[in-house]
């Protein structure tokens, strides 16, 4: 039911482009997924999606497991059909809830004790009911429970957490029962490159149908979380799809496929859209600000999206300033296409052999963004 072929290897970078064959369709890769928590990518319709150039989107097993309940999503026959999306999912397993929600949650070997965010009714998550709830979900890919090791973190609770994601990995792999999903294992190891390693290996031994890297893009540095990606794939197997867990930046993005990624998620550009910060082919717009009150250009005359096609800056800023529904509808059209769109210029740039040239290119872009609003890389 899910198949990955790599029909081409970069010559001087270790970026390839796969087909991943799911029951919902062929995903290209690489390819960037739209987050879609709660089976709604914020502020768009399916339409919407659709036009973006969207293949696959992400879901949260946490968050659908809270409300509306997995039993409502199974009877209304999976996600696809509950919210209308007829192309490839994957959920993650709610192990970087087990992080973000650190306040109300209690972790142990047989599995996390949640204080629900909703209504602090109290949860335990294992990492048996964690692959039942998705298998309930009935996304193409799901994901194995994990607990995503914070930074900092030491070497010896880094390791005792990774441990314990390989023992869970395992149980995750024991419990599944759909031959129709593709189950990946996730990679830990915090900022240890030994450790790193380590996790790779002993996660490829249990074997799944592709690998996360995950506990990246959690406050570490970029040459930090680009070090971990390189010490993690060169221990993957080449046939498997590589998946890079909450990462990123458009510059990120194109570092990590240069890395041997083949698939991402991030908030960035929906997160991003509601609060006004737009990615531009000449760098971030942020429109509130007064500059563009008289500016009647589109937002990127380089985009095609409805959004630019259809609207002004001016515009644009008047719905934002004005807390306008539908400012964040506008805004994450444009930049979903944006990020959609980069990827498919990075699977160009792969068959072209110049990915090093989009790379430099999308470096420029945000040095100037970032010279442009004051903020220092990060």
């Amino acid at each position: 039911m899910h198949t990955f072929k790599v029909n081409k290897s970069d010559d001087s970078t270790n970026a390839r482009l796969g087909e991943f064959t799911t029951p919902h369709g062929v995903i290209n890769t690489p390819i960037f997924m739209p987050v879609g928590t709660n089976a709604t990518v914020k502020a768009m319709t399916v339409e919407n999606l659709h036009a973006t150039g969207a293949e696959v989107i992400l879901s949260n097993t946490y968050h659908l497991y809270l409300r509306p309940g997995s039993a409502v999503v199974k009877q209304a026959g999976g996600l696809h059909k509950f919210m209308g999306w007829n192309k490839p999912i994957l959920t993650d397993s709610g192990g970087f809830q087990v992080f973000s929600l650190g306040q109300l949650r209690k972790i142990s070997e047989e599995g996390v004790k949640f204080q629900s965010h909703l209504d602090g009714s109290y949860i335990f998550l294992t990492p048996e009911s964690v692959t039942g709830i998705q298998e309930d979900l009935g996304a193409d890919i799901i994901v194995c429970f994990d607990e995503c090791t914070p930074y900092p973190a030491t070497r010896a609770y880094t390791e005792s957490s990774m441990e314990m994601t390989h023992r869970w990995a395992k149980r995750c792999k024991d419990a599944k029962t759909r031959g129709d999903q593709a189950l990946f294992g996730i990679v830990q190891g915090g900022m240890f490159g030994e450790l790193r390693e380590q996790s790779a290996k002993e996660i490829v031994s249990i074997g799944f149908d592709g690998y996360a890297i995950g506990g990246l893009s959690v406050g570490e540095t970029k040459d930090m979380m680009r070090e971990m990606t390189e010490a993690v794939v060169e221990h993957l197997p080449k046939d498997k799809p590589r998946y890079l867990m909450g990462v990123g930046t458009p510059l990120d993005v194109v570092e990590g496929v240069m890395r041997g990624i083949d698939m991402f998620d991030c908030v960035m550009p929906t997160r991003n859209a509601r609060n006004g910060s737009l990615f531009t082919s000449n760098g971030k717009v942020v429109i509130k600000n007064a500059r563009y009150a008289n500016d009647y250009t589109p937002l990127d005359e380089n985009c095609g999206c409805g959004t630019c096609k259809n609207y002004t800056k001016a515009y644009l800023r008047h719905l934002y300033m004005a807390k306008e529904i539908l400012s964040p509808i506008l805004n994450t059209i444009h930049n979903l296409t944006y990020y959609l769109n980069l990827i498919k210029r990075i699977r160009e740039a792969i068959s072209g052999g110049d990915l090093n040239k989009l790379r430099d290119e999308i470096k420029e872009n945000e040095q100037a963004s970032l010279l442009l609003s004051g903020d220092k890389p990060g």
